[in-house]
C-alpha cells in the first residue's frame, strides 16, 4: 500500500475524528471508504452523461432501432420453434 498526504481543513479534520472514534475504526479507513464511494458516483454520473448524450444523437438511435429489428426477427424464429 502506497502512503498519501495531504491537508484538509481543521473543520473536516475534527468531523473525522469524531467519526474515527465513533464507529471504532481508523480515520484512514473512513477516508479510503468514502473516496471508494465518492469515485463510484463520478463514474456513474459519467455514465449517466454518455446514456443522455447518445439519447440525443440520431446515429445512435439509428444504430439502436436497426438492432432491434434484427432482435425482433430472432424472436420471431425462437417462437417458430
Amino acid at each position: 500500500m502506497t502512503t498519501f498526504t495531504s491537508s484538509l481543513p481543521d473543520d473536516l479534520l475534527d468531523k473525522l475524528a469524531k467519526a474515527s472514534s465513533n464507529l471504532k475504526m481508523p480515520k484512514n479507513k473512513i477516508i479510503e471508504r468514502a473516496l471508494n464511494i465518492y469515485l463510484e458516483q463520478l463514474d456513474r454520473a459519467a455514465y449517466e452523461k454518455s446514456y443522455k448524450r447518445m439519447a440525443n444523437d440520431p446515429d445512435m438511435i439509428a444504430m439502436a432501432e436497426e438492432g432491434m429489428a434484427d432482435y425482433f426477427e430472432l424472436l420471431k424464429e425462437f417462437d417458430k420453434e
